[in-house]
């Protein structure tokens, strides 16, 4: 099972996050406490390998937003939450879909992206709220040719469960590897021990 940290603002994160295997690091670049510039996003991921994919993270984005974010921060993918305006990009496309009833059904029927990411439905922000969404609403069973990615509220405390009960390709960490709204080292570590 793969893993992506997300909400990275920091060099020392981003590094500590690579060398405890992550193989995804989230850029938040909607409006959120954890929102970042393109600029700051290539200048704290200069030493990051070609194996460890950089992914930004958008709220109902323009195509033309999402392409010049992409060339300025050299992201290797995009994760969209919120309204979908274009199905294809430059890089491949994490489509992100709210756990709430028959809304996630019709998202999943609806997108051709190799990629799902399931979340807690929005409140403030979309994405990052540290909710765990009720899991028993969603059966990754009926879902065919799909990554599914398991994103809300995950600490280390839970992750487990979560890769028993859904066998995903990868979970997604925000809120739960923080202390006081702020990445925790210590806590980046434990996850990423954890998950594995």
């Amino acid at each position: 099972m793969k893993v992506k940290i997300c909400g990275l603002k920091t060099e020392e994160h981003v590094n500590t996050a690579v060398a405890h295997g992550a193989e995804y690091l989230g850029f938040v670049f909607a409006e959120s406490k954890r929102q970042i510039s393109p600029e700051k996003v290539k200048e704290i991921t200069k030493a990051v390998p070609k194996r460890v994919k950089k992914v930004g993270v958008f709220v109902s984005p323009s195509r033309s937003e999402v392409e010049w974010i992409v060339r300025q921060a050299r992201l290797d993918m995009v994760q969209i939450h919120g309204l979908l305006k274009a199905e294809t990009f430059s890089v491949p496309l994490i489509r992100a879909i709210p756990v709430e009833g028959s809304t996630q059904e019709k998202l999943i029927q609806e997108t051709s992206t190799e990629y799902v990411l399931f979340d807690a439905p929005p409140q403030r922000f979309v994405g990052g709220n540290g909710q765990v969404f009720d899991w028993s609403r969603l059966d990754t069973n009926s879902i065919k040719n799909k990554k599914i990615i398991i994103a809300g509220g995950l600490t280390s405390e839970n992750v487990q469960q979560a890769k028993q009960l859904f066998d995903p390709y990868a979970v997604d960490v925000s809120s739960g590897v923080e202390t006081n709204g702020e990445k925790d080292l210590n806590k980046i570590i434990a996850f990423l021990k954890k998950a594995r």
